[in-house]
């Protein structure tokens, strides 16, 4: 028997409204979902799997409802057990700031379902409504902010939109042989500083980005503060937020991120190599709390160099 995992906590999709031709909601479910399976899906309903927002089942003739929302579990035939702790830096009524491990989602993707960092502050804290303000890729650790109240959680993505709130990254890499050999004749001044903007969009495979000619739609400014050998510690300040930005942005300089599975080039997919976590940390994280006005400054350690 094979084993599986059900998400312990319901994704949901609101059904749109622009959507003519799909009698049933299964019948929605399966093309909008096309990857997933239309099995996966007849499955899911049989099992009563997929509901109402008041939680009442949704059965395979059940008629299509523009804009309501449909709850469903997703599962994955085995889950891999992420062996690092997240950690809870601050919380609030409102807020949690939270240190993420390498290789732990923020939310179910892919084969993770329960792995995530939601599902487990959820479990800690016994608060059923945590969900995170941003994004930070499954690869990268760091602090991150998770909202609590629903009331109060879009003053907190407003901080984003407003471009309120201050992200500093920690990243290694090694080094491109000019540096290195300026290092070595004495005739390198650090911090070396970049301004790197540039316009990125998806590649192929459409979830790694690539920089293609256009006006700038990304901006980060880079810093080389110490040098180790052939490797270099660096500070990352994403003006921008697209998704890959920094480690797309470390590529353009010659210098890719340590254990980058991704850039310059993708690697066959594989089991999570833990000894060796890609070099890449969201190590301090500011903003003015909208609703308390306290001045958070939240910090992780960083990488030992």
């Amino acid at each position: 028997m094979t084993a599986s995992a059900r998400a312990a906590q319901p994704s949901y999709i609101v059904l749109p409204v622009n959507v003519t031709d799909k009698p049933t909601v299964f019948a929605f479910l399966a093309q909008h979902f096309a990857r997933i399976g239309e099995d996966v899906w007849r499955q899911r309903i049989l099992d009563g799997k997929v509901h109402w927002r008041d939680g009442s089942l949704i059965a395979m003739d059940t008629e299509y409802r523009p804009a309501a929302r449909v709850y469903y579990y997703r599962e994955v035939p085995v889950e891999a057990k992420i062996p690092f702790e997240e950690q809870i830096l601050f919380q609030d009524d409102n807020v949690i700031l939270a240190y993420k491990p390498h290789f732990l989602p923020v939310t179910p993707s892919g084969n993770y379902v329960n792995e995530c960092l939601v599902h487990r502050l959820r479990l800690r804290t016994g608060i059923d409504t945590i969900a995170p303000a941003h994004r930070l890729d499954r690869e990268t650790a760091g602090v991150i902010l998770m909202t609590v109240a629903p009331e109060t959680r879009a003053l907190y993505h407003q901080l984003f939109i407003d471009d309120a709130i201050r992200k500093d990254y920690q990243a290694i890499a090694k080094l491109t042989p000019d540096i290195i050999e300026q290092y070595q004749q004495e005739s390198l001044t650090l911090p070396l500083h970049w301004t790197v903007k540039n316009r990125m969009q998806p590649s192929d495979p459409s979830f790694t980005m690539k920089i293609v000619e256009g006006e700038a739609n990304t901006h980060s400014e880079i810093s080389l503060v110490a040098i180790k050998g052939d490797l270099g510690l660096f500070h990352l300040s994403p003006i921008t937020g697209k998704t890959h930005q920094l480690r797309v942005h470390m590529q353009s300089l010659g210098m890719p991120l340590l254990n980058d599975r991704f850039y310059p080039s993708l690697l066959p997919k594989g089991p999570d190599k833990f000894a060796t976590p890609l070099k890449l940390m969201a190590q301090r994280l500011r903003f003015i709390d909208p609703v308390s006005g306290i001045h958070h400054d939240v910090q992780c350690e960083g990488f030992a160099f």
